[in-house]
């Protein structure tokens, strides 16, 4: 790996965590693109971007529970619906293409710019 790599991993891990701690888990909308940059495919890209994630989610996640910020009643319904919603995503990455995949990661990218423009 190239120094200018490496000064580019540091970056955008910095710029992932930043978003990840401020939006919870946004940081994937940077690493993506980082990693593909980087010469990963598509689907690996956003395999690895999850496990980048990982520990970054983990890191504020702790933070935001020391803090008194979350609501576990809250949060519940979501967690039950997200962990097979998660379980299903898993397999689906491996059997879309890339073009399918990465249609589908900017079609999600524009929503998000959609409902930030208009709120």
């Amino acid at each position: 790996m190239k120094l200018s790599q490496k000064a580019l991993g540091w970056l955008g891990g910095g710029v992932t965590g930043l978003l990840n701690g401020l939006f919870g888990s946004g940081g994937g909308m940077v690493a993506v693109p980082l990693l593909e940059h980087g010469g990963l495919e598509p689907a690996r890209a956003h395999a690895t971007s999850i496990a980048v994630i990982l520990p970054l989610t983990a890191l504020s996640a702790g933070s935001y529970l020391f803090s008194g910020s979350v609501d576990f009643s809250e949060a519940l319904p979501y967690l039950l619906g997200g962990l097979p919603g998660c379980w299903v995503g898993s397999r689906l990455l491996g059997k879309l293409s890339s073009t399918a995949l990465s249609r589908i990661f900017g079609v999600l990218i524009l929503f998000a710019a959609g409902r930030m423009w208009l709120s």
